[in-house]
């Protein structure tokens, strides 16, 4: 609750029943736009599903093999467009279902409570866009060229170790394996990058908006900083290939976005002790954050 006195809940004393009714009428607009959305993004998903295995596409053009995928079922690649069309339109329709839902819970937020939500309500979506563009033009051309070149690299290992040369004509050569991506698997692990990145650039807004609630400080954070680096290290060795590259690439981007944090966190907490010491409830000596511990005095 907040203490200021013109920081007051706008006048809505309406009955259970009626918020209910509310509740149900911006969920049934949020639905519908939902639908509309997927609808008209199923129109365009071969186009998206195209941008989306691009990566894919130019490795086996630079391997010098067709670049085309398979599937394996009649009904794979239909499946296939209406997942891009759910995924892709609730990406559409979230600005619109997230005005419904700040429409709804805005009545019952103090006016500083609405000014200091909405920023991140703009900021979520933007980095998580951010995470997904990162995730599509870097990491997801770095695992695709892993996995696609990890078939080669254990015969030329092999090659290189026995003094052998690699078969060159069709009647020496071996049995080998060759990729034959598959729409729906392609598309899965693409996915995953995305999502996986799109969550990991939400870091400063969570750790931003537990400071604002005081359940994280500048303090804890930087105290805690070396078991963050454990963890995003263990994150980037899951969510990644057995890549160096890679995983260095995910490490240094995630912990770049928990030193911002930090310095967020750091904001947050200077405005708040300057609006408690304008209304007199912080003296400049309770400030403790940067300000040594005092001595007790001597006999």
């Amino acid at each position: 609750m907040s203490d200021r006195p013109d920081d007051e809940i706008e006048d809505s004393s309406a009955p259970l029943i009626e918020h209910l009714a509310e509740l149900r009428t911006r969920l049934i607009h949020s639905v519908v736009a939902f639908f509309i959305a997927m609808v008209a993004c199923f129109f365009v998903a071969e186009p998206m599903l195209n941008f989306l295995v691009e990566p894919i596409a130019d490795i086996l053009r630079a391997r010098g093999e067709n670049p085309q995928l398979i599937f394996t079922a009649p009904q794979e690649k239909f499946f296939v467009l209406i997942r891009i069309s759910l995924i892709f339109g609730l990406a559409l329709s979230f600005p619109y279902i997230g005005y419904q839902m700040w429409r709804f819970v805005a009545p019952g937020l103090y006016r500083s409570e609405k000014n200091a939500f909405l920023p991140f309500l703009v900021a979520s979506p933007l980095l998580f866009l951010a995470g997904a563009s990162f995730a599509h033009f870097v990491v997801t051309p770095l695992a695709m060229n892993f996995f696609i070149g990890f078939s080669d690299a254990i015969p030329a290992l092999a090659a290189m170790l026995t003094g052998e040369s690699l078969p060159e004509t069709v009647e020496n050569e071996e049995l080998r394996t060759i990729f034959l991506g598959s729409v729906r698997e392609s598309l899965d692990l693409t996915l995953k990058f995305i999502l996986a990145f799109g969550i990991c650039f939400q870091l400063p807004v969570l750790l931003t908006l537990m400071g604002k609630a005081g359940l994280v400080s500048v303090e804890g954070l930087r105290n805690v900083r070396k078991y963050a680096i454990v963890g995003i290290l263990t994150l980037a060795a899951l969510v990644t290939p057995p890549d160096v590259i890679t995983q260095v690439i995910l490490f240094a981007v995630v912990y770049s976005l928990y030193e911002i944090s930090i310095l967020l966190v750091a904001r947050v907490e200077r405005r708040r002790n300057e609006e408690l010491r304008k209304m007199g409830l912080l003296d400049d000596e309770e400030d403790t954050e940067a300000a040594p511990a005092s001595k007790p005095e001597k006999a």
